[in-house]
């Protein structure tokens, strides 16, 4: 089986709202074969750049568009063109965008092999710890304590078992982070575990001020306060606090991985496929996790495919905690790309048992939002 051709397609809303709120526009990656068998991936980052990264011409030596890389190529070599898309693209793709394009082209490359064989991708990373993943709807802020409080008391009878709220006015001032965080409690009631994502709003010494102000809530943890490369302000502020501290989604890099670990000290690694390098990468990054005893979760806010892959990732390593899963009404482009829509029930998610991802796009109603 060779490589005959690889796609990088941009689909968007018609209306991308001004939030913090990565469902409303992607990256979709398709790697086609000679064989017939397409495998597809996704990217979540800034979608023209990857797009650029992908299907832009040989320049030299250390950098090149990935496609080029690709063609004739064997996709059951993953662990070699995973480190060949990185080495001959080495000027631009040893962080962000580059490695963020390789995620795709990876995540796809397992999805070829998955199908050919006809075996779901976790088997094939020797996996099967679960059958259902636990999960987290995960939700924006409301622009208000009220609004917050109604989502939350909405999301308490949809059988979720954790919630996070996110970004939207956190970090405007101490009185509304708490009264956001308070009415998130008070909407989901006191047996639903409740994630709070500060979205990089503060310092260490605000974020252990927070940390405090939060803790009478019994949070499950607090992700993301400070700037991601503030390894020094993460050491602070998880020795000054009891609550967990997650951070990892804006990671790209084994190396930076490693440092938010070694340096930073935080308590769960999160992981998005479609940013770190795919399956190959990611499955690195959950060893580095736990021979630091640390724990792993995912991060996705985007389709199905990110979903997909995700649950194959966590059902293939023993230190998995929870699965995010992005329940933002407002926006459903997610709704659109794929044929399979996958639903939580009473807060699990059902590890795919399909071929490959076990998911498909739809060509027809994608064709609608493709740009």
């Amino acid at each position: 089986m060779r490589i005959t051709d690889v796609e990088a397609i941009y689909v968007r809303l018609p209306e991308v709202k001004n939030q913090c709120d990565s469902g409303q526009d992607a990256l979709i990656v398709k790697v086609h074969t000679d064989e017939g068998i397409t495998g597809i991936g996704e990217v979540d980052s800034a979608p023209l750049a990857v797009q650029g990264m992908i299907l832009g011409p040989y320049s030299h030596t250390t950098s090149s568009g990935l496609r080029h890389l690709l063609i004739g190529e064997d996709p059951f070599e993953t662990e070699r063109l995973w480190d060949k898309m990185y080495r001959e693209n080495i000027y631009a793709g040893r962080f962000g965008v580059g490695i963020h394009a390789m995620s795709g082209i990876d995540i796809a490359l397992w999805d070829i092999k998955g199908k050919k064989l006809g075996m779901p991708i976790w088997k094939l990373l020797g996996g099967g710890f679960h059958k259902h993943v636990r999960c987290y709807a995960s939700v924006l802020f409301g622009n208000t304590p009220d609004e917050t409080y109604k989502t939350a008391k909405h999301f308490a009878g949809e059988g979720f078992t954790a919630v996070k709220f996110g970004w939207g006015p956190m970090g405007k001032d101490a009185a509304t982070d708490v009264a956001l965080v308070a009415s998130a409690r008070e909407g989901l009631g006191d047996k639903i575990d409740l994630m709070v994502d500060a979205g990089l709003v503060w310092d260490a010494r605000t974020a252990i001020q927070r940390a405090r102000s939060f803790s009478q809530y019994e949070i499950y943890w607090l992700e993301e306060p400070l700037a991601p490369d503030d390894y020094e302000g993460y050491r602070r502020l998880t020795a000054a606090t009891e609550i967990r501290i997650a951070a990892g989604e804006e990671e790209s890099s084994r190396q930076t991985y490693r440092r938010l670990i070694e340096e930073g000290q935080i308590d769960v690694v999160q992981v998005d496929l479609t940013r770190c390098g795919g399956f190959t990468e990611a499955m690195k990054i959950a060893a580095l996790a736990a021979d630091h005893g640390r724990v792993v979760a995912n991060h996705g806010f985007t389709t199905y495919i990110n979903v997909a892959a995700a649950l194959h990732w966590l059902n293939s390593i023993p230190n998995a905690l929870i699965a995010e899963f992005v329940t933002q009404e407002n926006t459903n482009l997610r709704e659109f790309i794929t044929r399979e829509k996958i639903r939580a029930k009473d807060g699990y998610l059902e590890v795919p048992q399909a071929p490959g991802l076990g998911i498909e796009l739809d060509e027809q109603a994608m064709a609608k939002f493709r740009l």
